[in-house]
């Protein structure tokens, strides 16, 4: 076995709830980091030429699973079928201790333009929209309260130490994997809006690898129905950075405007429609925009993510990435349609005064 020792530090809120909802470390979500981010790293090393099915079983005897049908072990000499294993990756954090982060006083100052909100004169509070859930935009932002009592979450620069064990083999794989957790990852309720960014510093005298960001074609990512890869187009990976912001209130009030001014760009025509707009495309459901073929249960996450990451002189940016992929069958998507659409997207955000293109 072979052992990473690893400081986590926030910079932004984590909405991480515990089984009373209310926030709290923990090790789960991190190992399913580390699980999706391998897949990449994964993919990657495949040139993404992947049998999917090869993949998951090594990826269950790696991390665990209940439902391999052609896995094994020895005992007494003799080999022994089995329908579960237990995960050869251990991770544990050196205190699970609840978040401190109670109130949302003072933390979101001014609200932003809307053009669809006009009960309130369409202004949005930034921090209510990017959480939505989480926290609680009726009567002033606040954190989601339940059964009068206001769940915490965890604060920005809030750190623990993460330790990991896992076979040697798999060494190359799960060490590219952590790079990128500490380049994209996010984690809790909401993550995909930049809550929960956190980065990865090494505490055992290493550092962490040097790996290319993992692109693909756009296209080529629409073909593939699981996130493999960041995209790309002519002028390289899809990836945009924002000027830097002395501290995350005003970074993640910076994010709301970018999120809200590329999806309103997509003009509803209707409210409850039989087929789906060009907007349902970018994530779903859609408050007050239902499509019925899609039934009541349908759910796309959005495959365009942020993230926020700390500077060496102490600030903060943000970062926009896409990992594209096909949409599961049962929303019957069209890879013109889905392309087109995405596209339109990109060309919005080099478009974005307070973005610009980066390589990572």
């Amino acid at each position: 076995m072979q052992t990473r020792q690893l400081q986590i530090q926030f910079h932004t809120p984590a909405f991480l709830g515990d089984a009373t909802q209310s926030g709290r470390w923990r090790t789960p979500p991190f190992k399913a980091q580390l699980r999706q981010w391998w897949r990449v790293a994964y993919a990657a090393q495949q040139q993404f030429a992947v049998n999917v099915r090869d993949m998951r079983d090594i990826e269950g005897r790696l991390f665990g699973h209940a439902w391999l049908e052609n896995d094994s072990f020895e005992r007494d000499g003799k080999r022994v079928a089995t329908t579960a294993r237990k995960s050869e990756v251990r991770l544990r954090l050196n205190h699970w201790s609840e978040g401190q982060l109670k109130s949302w006083d003072r933390l979101e100052t001014g609200t932003v333009f809307h053009p669809e909100a006009e009960k309130v004169r369409h202004q949005v509070g930034p921090h209510a929209y990017l959480g939505y859930g989480p926290l609680d935009g009726r009567g002033g932002t606040k954190l989601q309260d339940k059964q009068g009592k206001a769940n915490a979450a965890i604060q920005a620069n809030e750190q623990a130490q993460l330790s990991i064990a896992f076979p040697d083999e798999h060494a190359i794989t799960l060490d590219q994997a952590l790079q990128l957790m500490n380049l994209y990852g996010t984690v809790g309720g909401r993550s995909r809006n930049g809550w929960g960014s956190y980065s990865l510093h090494r505490t055992d005298g290493q550092t962490m690898p040097n790996i290319e960001t993992p692109g693909q074609a756009l296209a080529k990512c629409l073909s593939v129905d699981w996130p493999h890869a960041l995209g790309t187009d002519s002028q390289g990976t899809l990836i945009w950075q924002t000027q830097p912001h002395k501290d995350w209130a005003g970074l993640m009030k910076t994010l709301a405007q970018i999120k809200i001014a590329l999806r309103t760009q997509f003009v509803f025509t209707t409210g409850k429609t039989q087929n789906p707009e060009d907007r349902h495309w970018l994530s779903y459901p859609v408050t007050n925009h239902t499509v019925t073929s899609w039934g009541n249960n349908a759910r796309l996450p959005n495959s365009l993510r942020f993230k926020v990451r700390p500077m060496a002189d102490g600030q903060l940016v943000g970062v926009v990435f896409h990992i594209p992929h096909k949409p599961p069958a049962e929303f019957g998507s069209s890879p013109q349609t889905l392309e087109r659409i995405w596209r339109q997207v990109h060309s919005h955000l080099d478009q974005t005064a307070t973005l610009k293109r980066t390589a990572a």
